[in-house]
This record gives structure tokens, C-alpha cells and sequence, in this order.
């Protein structure tokens, strides 16, 4: 919740000190770049060190950068560069974390289970979803400095729940002696091995261009078109509640489409956003995105199933390291690019220009044979993999 509150505040605390959409695309780079450039090596990490203490560790740091920036603005003094700085530490503290989280699961969840498992992880992260951005822009208006010391407080929480599990988070290993080059390439192999994975990946590394870029604009229309922090919050929280309805709808959906109909699903529905080119209202595109939030978790929860049931758990951080760089690798440039295009072409050619990727992106997606031949997310327990 301190992460989806924070994550509409930093937009809003860029523009308020700046009022330039170029910078607040800058900062949405700071914040995603370090997934592309680092979750590698956190994947190293996961799966050679113990996954617990690197959790608590990206939790400390990220603690302790929002405390300082928050420090920073309660009392004004808060230069562009240090928005930037900490929106890299929390990326970077991400990129550590979310590996060894995905490991952590993977060691305590069976394979056949693993769609339920990451159905309800996507339920739960609809939920906070509905509830921060609205909760964020609330406390903006209270005080700028305030959702920042939120989201410290909500990682010293984190920190504290990660140490009280006693679950183990990963098989009894040996020590790998080998080099970090050879550590990081066997994740990428086995990822680019699986023909399934590797569509999958290049396919959703596009759609990380246009939906950073579309969240970014809703947030700077919206600015531009007078509503207030609170407003532009109810509005980000709507994307929320879809997303609630579509990941407690998981269940039903996977009993009537496959896997790989639920991933087409969401990259057609980023197609609706240039309805915005012909009516150029931000309610009509916050209404443009209502189907893609119903779509994100249900292909969020399909992909975690697929990289968790598909990969051994002697490279899961890795393989789900290599999938994570791949797939954001093209996001800061989507949030960047974004920024950029609003200040120099306007809100609705860059828009258009996103809603027209998103239909190569579909048209692609949908005559792929990867994504006609992809195993059944029923029978992952089934499928034979490497170990």
C-alpha cells in the first residue's frame, strides 16, 4: 500500500516543484530502470544466497531512503536530483527483492497450485492498488512529505513480516562455485531454452512501453485538465478496482480461456486507449483502461505460473530475474518517452502514437505459434523440465 501511494506522489511531487511532465517522466525512468539493469544480479542473489536475508536487506534500504527523502521535503529543501536518487534505490531495492520473493514461493507452493497461488498474490495487490493512489493523494494534500513517510513506515513492516516466517525459502543447496558470469547466463539459457517464455517475455517487454506510458499520462491530462491530487487518485484507484474484480474473477477466467488467451487478452486491451485521440477528455481515457486493469492480473498470475512451474529451483531467481529484465527493459523508455511526447507533441498524438503500438503489439501476439503451442497451465506439475 506505502508503494502504490507513493508511487502517484512522486509524479505529483515532480510537478508541483517543477511542473514539467519531461522531469516527472524522469523520475517514472528512475524508478523502473533499475529492474532492467540490476534484477540479474538479484536473481544471482536468490538463488545463492539465503532468499530471506536479501528480502530483509532490499526492505532496509528502501526504509531508510523514503525516510530521508521525506526529510527532505518537510523541510523544503528538496532538489529535483534527490526525486531522482531515491526513486533509483527503491527500483534497485526491488530489483533484490522480488526475485528471492519469487523463490520463496516457488519453495512452498506445488506446482499444480501455483495459478491459485499467484491468483490470490495478484488479488491482494489489486487491493492495495484500490486503496493507495487514493490514499497517496489524500495524504499529499495533508502534507507533501507525508505519503513518503507512509511508505518508510510501510517497509520497516515488511522488514519485521519477512523475519517472523519460518518457512525455509529454498531448498537445501550447496554453495555454487560458480562465477557470477556463468550464474546470470544459466538463467537467461534456460529462459531463452523455452520457446513459450521467451515470446512471452518479448512480447510483454513492448507492452511495458505503452503501459507506463499510458499510467504517466493519465496523471499529467488530468494536471492539465485542473483536477486535484485527491481526484487524479479516485481516478488511478479505479484502474485499481478493476484490477481487484479481475483477479478475484482469476478462477473463473482460467476455466474458460487458456494461458495464452488471458496474455492476448490484456494486450488487446491497451488497444481502446486511442478512443482518447477522438474525445480527449481524461475520464474517457481513465475509462479506456478500466478493461486493461480487469486484464493485468489474470496475465500477471498466468506468467508467474508459467516462470515458476517451468523453472527448477535451483535457477527460479534467475530465470524470474531474466524474465523481469527483459520485460521492463523497454519501460523507462515508455515512461521517459512519454514525458517527453506529452511536452512536445501534446496529450493526444502521444496517446495515439501508444494505442497504435498496442495494436502491432496485439496483431503480433495473436498470430504467434509459440502462443498456439504453449503447455497447459492445468498440467505444469506434468511438464518435464531441466534440473
Amino acid at each position: 500500500m506505502g508503494t502504490q501511494a507513493s508511487s502517484l506522489v512522486y509524479a505529483l511531487l515532480t510537478l508541483a516543484l517543477t511542473g514539467s511532465p519531461a522531469k516527472a517522466g524522469l523520475v517514472g525512468f528512475a524508478r523502473v530502470a533499475p529492474l532492467g539493469a540490476l534484477s540479474l544480479l538479484g536473481g544471482v542473489a536468490a538463488d545463492r544466497f539465503d532468499r530471506k536475508r536479501v528480502m530483509v536487506a532490499a526492505d532496509a534500504v528502501r526504509a531508510v531512503a523514503m525516510a530521508l527523502l521525506a526529510v527532505s521535503v518537510a523541510t523544503g529543501h528538496t532538489p529535483f536530483a534527490a526525486i531522482v536518487a531515491v526513486a533509483l534505490v527503491e527500483g534497485a531495492g526491488t530489483a533484490f527483492f522480488g526475485p528471492a520473493s519469487a523463490g520463496a514461493i516457488r519453495s512452498v507452493v506445488p506446482p499444480r497450485q501455483l495459478p491459485a497461488a499467484t491468483s490470490t498474490t495478484q488479488a491482494r495487490l489489486a487491493t492495495v492498488r484500490l486503496v493507495g493512489p487514493p490514499l497517496g493523494g489524500a495524504l499529499f494534500g495533508i502534507g507533501r512529505a507525508v505519503p513518503f513517510v507512509a511508505d518508510a513506515i510501510s517497509y520497516a513492516c515488511s522488514l519485521v513480516t519477512v523475519l517472523l516466517m519460518r518457512t525455509p525459502f529454498q531448498e537445501t543447496r550447496e554453495r555454487s562455485r560458480e562465477r557470477l558470469r556463468a550464474q546470470v547466463r544459466d538463467g537467461l539459457r534456460f529462459l531463452w531454452a523455452q520457446r513459450f517464455l521467451r515470446t512471452m517475455a518479448l512480447l510483454l517487454a513492448v507492452t511495458n512501453i505503452v503501459a507506463p506510458g499510458i499510467s504517466l499520462a493519465v496523471v499529467v491530462i488530468a494536471r492539465e485538465q485542473g483536477l486535484s491530487g485527491g481526484a487524479i487518485g479516485a481516478i488511478v484507484a479505479a484502474l485499481g478496482a478493476a484490477m481487484l474484480v479481475g483477479s478475484l474473477a482469476s478462477p473463473l477466467v482460467r476455466r474458460l480461456l487458456p494461458g495464452p488467451r488471458i496474455l492476448l487478452l490484456e494486450l488487446w486491451t491497451w488497444v481502446g486507449t486511442g478512443v482518447f485521440v477522438v474525445w480527449p477528455d481524461v475520464y474517457v481515457l481513465a475509462a479506456a483502461i478500466i478493461p486493461c486493469g480487469f486484464a493485468i492480473p489474470n496475465s500477471d498470475a498466468v506468467i508467474g505460473a508459467y516462470v515458476l512451474g517451468l523453472s527448477p529451483d535451483r535457477l527460479v531467481g534467475r530465470v524470474d530475474s531474466a524474465m523481469m529484465t527483459i520485460v521492463v527493459a523497454a519501460a523507462p523508455v515508455g515512461t521517459l518517452g512519454t514525458g517527453v511526447l506529452l511536452e512536445a507533441a501534446g496529450a493526444r498524438a502521444t496517446v495515439g502514437a501508444l494505442a497504435c503500438l498496442a495494436l502491432l503489439l496485439a496483431i503480433a501476439g495473436t498470430l504467434s505459434p509459440s502462443m498456439r503451442t504453449a503447455p497447459d497451465l492445468d498440467r505444469l506439475d506434468a511438464v518435464t523440465v531441466p534440473r
